[in-house]
């Protein structure tokens, strides 16, 4: 096998937050313009959202978590996936300066993968208006060799990852699969609650996220599919995002209720993978009224679960 640091390589670059169908989707040209060079293929992405480090005072919403990120890549049949540390040094640097300096010196790359919309490097008043085609330009004179990638539309919708947030943040979990490929994921730890849901005989898992800065989708009841401590098996579960208002709560929470579980989850740690949303959090003028609908919300998700299989 070649030794990376001499091997040379067909690379797409991004933050590829989500890595959803559009991101596979450039993958999938990238590797077929890496057989048809006979280069090796590479992602490159970044520990954290470049905004964050220009912008100390901006929080993402993700969609992925970095190690989320890195094994969603891996599975994508790319010879390397490269993470790279995104510093002030780093964004001190030009286009220019960072397709010589990082891409051809330090990776190796001989052909870019990128789009007519896409931007890096650091901006000043000379290279305000800098985009493809100076990359084109840049690359012939670093001998990379620049190509535009093409975008994914499905229907209606060009898949993007500002596109996921917006369907996940309006409760559309079923189109964000859609665009995702898969469920959307959330994982974090079962922590004590105030064992309300255990009141009306539906014991809940309150799930605190690992990711603080992941996006948790729209307030209201989801039918979702729970892994417990990443193992292989997935559960049908019913899901409460919400401030649960029957009982005048504000704190938000993240309460999972696994249908066919019976033993304690405190301390473990939970992934949910969404699959529809059943409804609004609402207030009921009772705990009986609300217990009534959690009856049916239980019976809905487990249809929707099976179906779903």
């Amino acid at each position: 096998m070649e030794d990376q640091i001499t091997r040379r390589y067909a690379a797409t670059i991004g933050f590829f937050d989500g890595v959803h169908q559009g991101h596979r989707h450039v993958i999938g040209q990238l590797r077929q313009l890496a057989r048809e060079r006979g280069l090796g293929s590479m992602v490159i992405t970044f520990d954290r959202h470049p905004r964050q480090v220009i912008s100390t005072d901006w929080h993402p919403q993700l969609l992925t978590t970095l190690d989320e990120k890195r094994r969603l890549l891996e599975t994508e049949g790319v010879d390397r996936v490269v993470v790279l540390p995104f510093t002030l040094q780093l964004a001190a640097l030009t286009a220019r300066q960072f397709m010589q300096q990082v891409l051809s010196g330090e990776l190796g790359v001989s052909l870019l993968l990128t789009g007519y919309d896409n931007r890096f490097g650091h901006r000043t008043a000379a290279n305000a208006h800098e985009g493809f085609s100076d990359y084109v330009s840049y690359g012939r004179q670093l001998g990379i060799e620049v190509v535009a990638g093409q975008p994914l539309t499905l229907g209606e919708w060009r898949v993007s990852s500002s596109l996921v947030r917006r369907m996940l943040s309006e409760g559309c979990v079923g189109n964000a699969r859609q665009c995702l490929g898969r469920p959307y994921e959330l994982t974090g730890t079962v922590v004590h609650g105030e064992q309300i849901g255990r009141s009306l005989g539906f014991p809940t898992a309150n799930v605190v996220p690992d990711e603080p800065l992941q996006l948790v989708p729209r307030e209201g009841v989801y039918a979702v599919s729970a892994g417990i401590d990443d193992g292989d098996q997935w559960l049908p579960a019913m899901l409460n995002i919400g401030h649960r208002p029957t009982f005048g709560r504000h704190t938000t929470t993240i309460e999972a209720h696994l249908l066919d579980y019976h033993g304690d989850l405190y301390g473990h740690r939970l992934t949910l993978r969404f699959v529809d949303r059943l409804r609004d959090e609402q207030p009921f003028p009772s705990a009986d009224a609300l217990k009534s609908q959690m009856q049916q919300d239980a019976e809905q998700a487990r249809q929707i679960l099976n179906n779903f299989k």
